[in-house]
């Protein structure tokens, strides 16, 4: 499968396998069911849809959307951490820095992918079909 040579993809996969080893191992048990879930699996969710946009590649506008939303959703897994920090529900300062610091970076290569994916050529395929892109990503 191509999406797997994607670099997007491979940190989107180990942020989500840390991610959800945080939630399984050092979340409060009382946590584990309100954010350990939640963070766990929208983690996930950025990894899929990833996949999902690069099955819909060849039509830009949903393979940036994809993208779009995934970037989006990076910033809230975030938040969701810095709050789980400020609320005393977890204390792994470093492990959270580690984690905090692989979001920023896979939100950064996100977002230089989606403005490649933009600036690609593109031709309009026959009446009712949509955009195509030229060239193969990933």
């Amino acid at each position: 499968m191509g999406y797997r040579k994607l670099e997007i993809w491979q940190l989107a996969r180990d942020v989500s396998i840390s991610v959800h080893r945080l939630t399984r191992d050092r979340l409060p048990k009382f946590k584990m069911y309100e954010e350990g879930t939640e963070i766990s699996r929208s983690s996930k969710s950025i990894r899929s849809n990833i996949v999902e946009g690069h099955g819909r590649r060849r039509y830009r506008e949903d393979f940036i959307r994809f993208l779009t939303s995934r970037h989006a959703s990076c910033n809230e897994r975030i938040d969701h951490l810095e709050t789980l920090q400020e609320t005393g529900s977890l204390n792994e300062g470093s492990l959270l820095q580690e984690l905090h610091d692989e979001l920023d970076r896979l939100g950064c290569k996100l977002n230089r992918f989606t403005q490649s994916v933009e600036s690609l050529n593109l031709s309009v395929g026959g009446e009712g079909e949509k955009y195509i892109v030229r060239e193969e990503i990933g």
